[in-house]
């Protein structure tokens, strides 16, 4: 890879491109959990999600929600829009896992009367705490039309995406997305979606087919990532 480093997080690398406005985001293989504290290196992970991300952030194109993804450029890069990040991860739960049953001593599995949208402050360093519309003013993050935009967007991608996963006889029980502005203040959404950051539920049998995976040490995360990906009849190069 030629062009220069801006940035490397835990799963992907991005890169300057041929225009300012631009840049490439690159899928590594490895896995963290735990805020980094549990690592691994899985073959094939960093191309299946750059894969079913395309797959996904195309459908999102599709319905009018605007997104920093232009184009795959291979099997593990994505030319996108270059954006200022906002520091918040924006969760969506339609389903009770993870964190909030051992916060909120919820049943795995339990069901929402509506979907439940939380904030996350992104410092590694505080393992991303959750904060509220109060915290994210006062701060100066967004101001309070920037936060009803942001929930309105997430509300109408979890719409969609609970629809294309069913479609592949998945449910959709959370997911983390991010979201970044442009040089005229313009909101889009940003970073991947994928099953790194989605807990995905096979509707039948309740199987988890996402970083839980690794996560719980269930083995095989690959083949459940790739199932998603044949499910979506997406074409996957050898690896």
């Amino acid at each position: 890879m030629d062009k220069e480093k801006i940035y490397e997080g835990k799963a992907k690398i991005l890169y300057n491109a041929n225009s300012p406005d631009q840049i490439i985001q690159y899928f590594k293989d490895d896995a963290t959990a735990f805020n980094n504290v549990k690592k691994d290196n899985i073959t094939g992970k960093g191309i299946l999600n750059n894969f079913i991300s395309e797959y996904l952030m195309n459908i999102l194109v599709k319905n009018n929600i605007n997104t920093h993804f232009i184009e795959r450029l291979d099997a593990r890069r994505q030319l996108v829009k270059r954006l200022s990040i906002i520091p918040l991860e924006v969760i969506v739960r339609n389903h009770a896992a993870g964190s909030i049953c051992k916060r909120l001593a919820l049943t795995e599995g339990q069901d929402f009367k509506h979907p439940i949208i939380e904030f996350c402050y992104k410092e590694d360093k505080l393992n991303d705490p959750i904060i509220n519309d109060d915290h994210i003013t006062a701060l100066g993050i967004l101001n309070s039309k920037e936060i009803e935009f942001i929930k309105q967007e997430t509300l109408k991608i979890n719409l969609i995406l609970i629809d294309e996963f069913k479609k592949i006889n998945i449910r959709l029980i959370d997911f983390k997305i991010e979201f970044g502005k442009d040089q005229e203040g313009n909101i889009f959404l940003a970073d991947e979606i994928s099953p790194d950051s989605c807990r995905l539920w096979d509707l039948d049998t309740n199987e988890k087919m996402d970083k839980d995976r690794f996560r719980l040490d269930l083995g095989s995360l690959v083949e459940y990532y790739s199932e998603i990906a044949n499910r979506f009849s997406i074409t996957l190069p050898n690896f």
